[in-house]
């Protein structure tokens, strides 16, 4: 069976009940208390979209996320009480989309759930091509120089984003809106999540030719228009 959502958490009350606040709002919402089950959930099941809390009573939620990455790309976001920016930047590292804090709000982070989920099924229907760098909107897949290279759905949408708006300085805050469809996301996760693209598909990282740093302003996708 397909779910919506799959919740990973061994906080048994929160979880369950979130579960049944997403399921109510017509998330199908699926409930797991630890990395065990996860793997048990994923032989017989799917899910769309994972809210992974970090600590885990047999695990950790980082390690579990770098092991799901390896066969999936479906978002991920990080539920967790620690505020650290430490561990943010390792969620981001390790491949997750999104970090919320808890304690959260279930209306909140339900209307998060649902614009992750819309934005990723999102169709497109055009595709990039250089002699360098391919990118296919429809079946979200990427290559440079003639290698796969892999991102994270949220990358995937960043990059988007940018080539279907090429040539033009894009604000940190319309990425902001358009992306995360947060007005508040700050400019550290921004970063992370540009220079993780960079690395995939720069020839040079450190002196990238496609996604361009206008400072003070935003960020360019340098190509040709769709």
């Amino acid at each position: 069976m397909n779910y919506d959502c799959l919740i990973i958490d061994d906080e048994k009350l929160l979880a369950d009940s979130t579960a049944e606040y997403f399921n109510l709002f017509g998330i199908h919402t699926a409930v797991v208390y630890s990395a065990q089950e996860c793997r048990q959930f994923f032989k017989e099941h799917s899910a769309d979209l994972l809210l992974l809390d970090i600590n885990l009573g047999d695990s950790s939620g980082f390690e579990l996320c770098r092991e799901l990455r390896k066969e999936t790309e479906i978002p991920i976001l990080f539920i967790s009480a620690r505020s650290s920016n430490d561990d943010q930047m390792i969620a981001f590292h390790m491949g997750g989309d999104d970090y919320v804090q808890k304690p959260y709000s279930l209306s909140v982070l339900c209307a998060k759930v649902k614009a992750v989920l819309k934005r990723c099924r999102r169709t497109e229907s055009a595709a990039y091509s250089d002699s360098w760098l391919t990118v296919d909107f429809q079946s979200r897949q990427v290559q440079a120089g003639g290698k796969n290279v892999r991102l994270t759905a949220l990358e995937f949408k960043l990059l988007s984003y940018l080539i279907q708006n090429a040539d033009r300085t894009v604000a940190k805050q319309e990425l902001f809106e358009q992306i995360w469809e947060d007005k508040f996301t700050g400019d550290g996760t921004l970063n992370v999540h540009i220079r993780k693209i960079r690395e995939a598909i720069e020839r040079e990282p450190g002196s990238p030719e496609y996604i361009i740093t206008v400072w003070g302003d935003g960020y360019r996708f340098h190509g040709g228009k769709l």
